[in-house]
């Protein structure tokens, strides 16, 4: 004979809050698209750029912090483990990469640089609430950091998409090789970067596109 306990209404109620604040802690694809996201210039040369240099793997994310001109200043990637899908606990992520390669903007009356993130996963290119978690932790880091909050970015075998805005193309994607699209025209001279990576591979320090 097995004896046991039923779990208290208490503990019940504390999971079920729990829950709900998570859920309450990531942006729906609509709630994105209206909160009036910054569209890039050139979305496939950042894109481009962000791979040649991080060579992200599923799980890995690269945060990267562009100029007003939308040239790359600064980024960092990292390897996400796996835990509860929160916007708050992705939020601290991106901040304290933020934090460590870039300056913050506090000081200044209106952000003038943008941040923006390319997360590598699996699946396809539908929105999840994991990219949801990631929208509202990016949204609230520009915040805390003084940027303002810039496009978020899926790559997946498919290729890579701009979560709200609809573009995105096949390549380069999560199987793709570093530097394998640079077609060799000519480009400016990049900006020195500080880059930071906490990502499995090794850094790539190829020039951007």
């Amino acid at each position: 004979m097995t004896f046991g306990f039923p779990p208290s209404a208490a503990t019940s109620i504390t999971t079920s809050a729990g829950s709900a604040s998570r859920l309450a802690r990531m942006l729906e694809p609509a709630e994105w698209a209206a909160a009036g996201i910054p569209l890039l210039r050139n979305p496939r040369e950042v894109v481009s750029g962000l791979h040649t240099r991080h060579v992200p793997a599923p799980a890995t994310g690269v945060v990267a912090v562009l100029d007003h001109e939308d040239r790359l200043a600064a980024s960092a990637s990292f390897s996400q483990r796996s835990a509860p899908v929160d916007g708050w606990e992705f939020r601290n992520v991106l901040l304290a990469h933020l934090r460590r390669v870039i300056p913050h903007d506090l000081r200044l009356r209106a952000p003038v640089r943008t941040a923006v993130l390319l997360y590598c996963r699996e699946g396809d290119e539908r929105w999840t609430e994991e990219d949801g978690a990631w929208m509202w932790g990016l949204r609230d880091a520009c915040t805390l950091h003084g940027l303002r909050c810039g496009a978020y970015i899926t790559l997946t075998r498919g290729g890579w998409q701009v979560l709200g805005e609809g573009r995105g193309g096949r390549r380069p994607n999560s199987t793709s090789s570093p530097g394998q699209f640079f077609d060799g025209a000519a480009e400016a001279e990049p900006l020195p970067l500080r880059t930071a990576s906490g990502a499995a591979e090794a850094l790539r320090r190829t020039a951007a596109r």
